[in-house]
């Protein structure tokens, strides 16, 4: 039954989002019936499909009378404006059903069952109709903390996420805190003068925006350009599959790779086998140029049988804890962050096989289809995790799913995004979950900044903001879907239901539902205190701090591109399991290339500090552990032993690289 329910995504993939059509190629589309009537019957008779409420209008509609309408004949008694429901019609639809030159003024049968099928489809996204059993395409609602189940974890969740104050109470703290960053930023922005870097443009208080300049870029001091200098002349030369058994025999990440029916295995050299399919699935060149026949652990049987016995996406996830754990006990990454601060973004792939899980977006793959891989990075470039999503879907919707299924590292308490992942609905849940979430907003001055007066107190004087400061939290509503608020947030917590589902459940045609406008203004205050972060003019650590963990995504990206070069980067996996295994390889060698970096980082700083050499706190801190240039990833697949011992390569000479 499940792979029943699972064939609603290649339907859907069919119909395209109405909302990217235009009024006149309405009858043209409409004349797409032919390719998708198979689909309709299955849809009408066949795949398990519930409703909720607000779907459930259209799900009788189809069930009822769409079967009734494939088997019409042309010669029937043509169809009239009484014969379908037109209240589901949208006014967009009414021309294409209704009047169809060539019918004569009867109503349009092909473009009436089109119409219900873009209306599915809609429905499908916001999960109005969804499919039971399923895991893509399921109710959210259902699985929602409910009874029992709630009653087991509230206390113990909601203690851990901070929300176990009355709502009354804890609103009226947080509308302090948001009063307070306002009379901040005023007092700031008045103690700079004309010279603040932020102001309310004069003569026109009546604009709700800021004039924010823009921030400059840092540059390096002499003595950061010679340290980058020595540090990269240090790095030992080292081939990619050599380095990776290194940094094996210093965290034994390899041993992480057990099988899958918890079978003790009695393979010898089992790392190096495991070794040779992380390098094949990271660089994608496959299993030929790592194959060795006369060595047992690099034949090709050897390979197959590891492959499917012991690389998993749990058994990268456990051997990803391992580097991640490791890395964060070096001494320098403490210069790099406290591993606290985290960014999220995507990294496009195209996938130019035939797959469904795979989708077209012309601006990234040109004409092929591709998909999304979404990377948690912490601020001492580790990656977290990663999910893999189709196409090109808005980061925003998948964020929060990344961040909840992290393989190793604490908890980031900062999490910095592009402008792209930004919505105040994300901004509550973000908040509820314990989460500062940090977008990088491009047109900051002019977004919607808020205020939420205190109950039962004067509303507050922000001076020449206020003109800034007059949309009005409704804190109101916020109280009434404070519980409902709770069981959401519960819910993400103990992975019962997708951020993803949940969010496209809570908005509806581009309008959010109660709960979801509940949501939004609990976001608000979040988003403005974040805003209020961003502009200041005296401080401008925070915002700093956002633009740096995103350039380390970026960073990482370059570095990840380098790694994956075979098949120039394309992705030849047609399906989910072998995406998400060889991305997951690929993450995994990401993660290596930096442990392996740090350690040397750490190494050289130390040894120049030793003989004498000024190394600078401020300058040891901006060093990256993402540079390449001194690894090999083409062409030289060797796989040494591994080691008991944990040695370390020796490193060049600075000065005489430079000569």
């Amino acid at each position: 039954m499940t792979a029943v329910a699972e064939a609603v995504a290649t339907v859907a993939e069919l119909v395209p989002d109405p909302d990217s059509w235009e009024a006149g190629n309405r009858q043209a589309i409409a004349a797409r019936y032919r390719v998708v009537r198979p689909f309709v019957r299955l849809l009408a008779e066949e795949l398990p499909l519930g409703a909720a409420p607000a779907g459930t209008e259209l799900l009788v509609e189809i069930r009822g009378r769409v079967p009734g309408l494939l088997r019409r004949r042309v010669d029937q008694k043509p169809l009239t404006e009484a014969d379908l429901n037109m209240a589901l019609v949208p006014p967009m639809w009414r021309r294409a059903v209704l009047h169809n030159p060539a019918l004569d003024g009867a109503a349009d049968r092909d473009g009436y069952v089109m119409c219900l099928l873009t209306l599915l489809h809609a429905a499908l996204r916001r999960r109005d109709i969804f499919a039971d059993p399923s895991l893509r395409w399921a109710d959210p609602r259902a699985r929602l903390l409910d009874g029992a189940d709630w009653s087991a974890v509230r206390g113990e969740v909601l203690a851990g996420l901070g929300l176990t104050a009355p709502v009354e109470e804890h609103l009226a703290e947080y509308a302090t805190t948001l009063d307070a960053g306002w009379r901040l930023l005023a007092q700031r922005i008045e103690e700079a003068g004309p010279d603040a870097s932020v102001r309310v443009p004069d003569g026109d208080t009546g604009r709700t925006r800021l004039s924010v300049q823009r921030l400059e870029k840092l540059g390096d001091p002499p003595s950061l350009v010679d340290l980058h200098r020595r540090v990269d002349a240090m790095m030992p030369i080292v081939d990619l599959p050599e380095l990776l058994m290194d940094v094996h025999s210093w965290t034994g990440m390899l041993d992480a790779y057990t099988h899958v029916g918890g079978l003790a295995t009695r393979m010898e050299q089992l790392p190096v086998t495991v070794a040779g399919l992380l390098v094949a699935d990271a660089c994608n060149v496959g299993l030929v140029p790592v194959i060795r026949p006369g060595d047992p652990a690099l034949t090709r049987d050897r390979r197959s049988h590891v492959d499917q016995s012991y690389v998993r996406p749990d058994s990268h996830a456990a051997a990803n804890a391992r580097l991640v754990d490791y890395q964060a006990r070096i001494g320098i990454t403490d210069l790099w962050g406290g591993g606290l601060v985290a960014s999220a973004d995507g990294l496009r792939f195209r996938v130019p096989v035939q797959s469904i899980h795979a989708a077209p977006s012309p601006r990234f793959f040109g004409y092929k289809r591709g998909i999304t891989w979404l990377i948690a990075v912490n601020d001492r470039f580790a990656g977290l995790g990663a999910i893999i999503v189709t196409g090109t879907v808005r980061d925003s919707l998948c964020i929060l799913d990344t961040l909840l299924n992290l393989d190793a590292g604490p908890k980031p308490e900062m999490v910095a995004t592009d402008t792209a992942s930004y919505s105040d609905i994300l901004f509550g849940l973000f908040r509820l979950l314990g989460y500062r979430f940090s977008p990088r907003i491009a047109d900051v001055g002019g977004t919607g900044f808020w205020r939420a007066d205190i109950p039962g107190q004067p509303a507050g004087d922000y001076g020449p903001l206020n003109a800034i400061a007059r949309n009005k939290v409704n804190l109101d509503r916020i109280i009434t879907h404070w519980p409902d608020m709770l069981r959401v947030a519960c819910s993400l917590v103990t992975n019962q239901v997708r951020a993803y589902d949940l969010l496209r459940m809570l908005t509806r045609d581009g309008h959010p539902t109660p709960l979801g406008q509940a949501l939004a203004e609990y976001g608000r205050i979040a988003k403005t205190l974040h805003l209020l972060a961003m502009v200041d003019p005296v401080d401008e650590t925070y915002r700093r701090t956002v633009t740096r963990q995103l350039n380390i995504g970026e960073s990482r990206h370059s570095l990840a591109r380098k790694i994956l070069h075979g098949h120039r980067g394309d992705i030849m996996q047609p399906y989910r399991a072998g995406q998400e295994d060889q991305l997951g390889a690929l993450g995994l060698m990401l993660n290596a290339v930096v442990l392996w970096n740090t350690r040397y980082i750490d190494l050289a700083v130390n040894v120049l500090r030793g003989q004498g050499y000024p190394v600078r706190d401020e300058d040891a801190a901006r060093l990256s552990p993402l540079g390449y240039a001194h690894i090999n990833m083409f062409g030289r697949y060797s796989f040494p032993a591994p080691s008991t011992e944990q040695k370390l390569r020796p490193l060049r000479d600075p000065d005489a690289a430079a000569g």
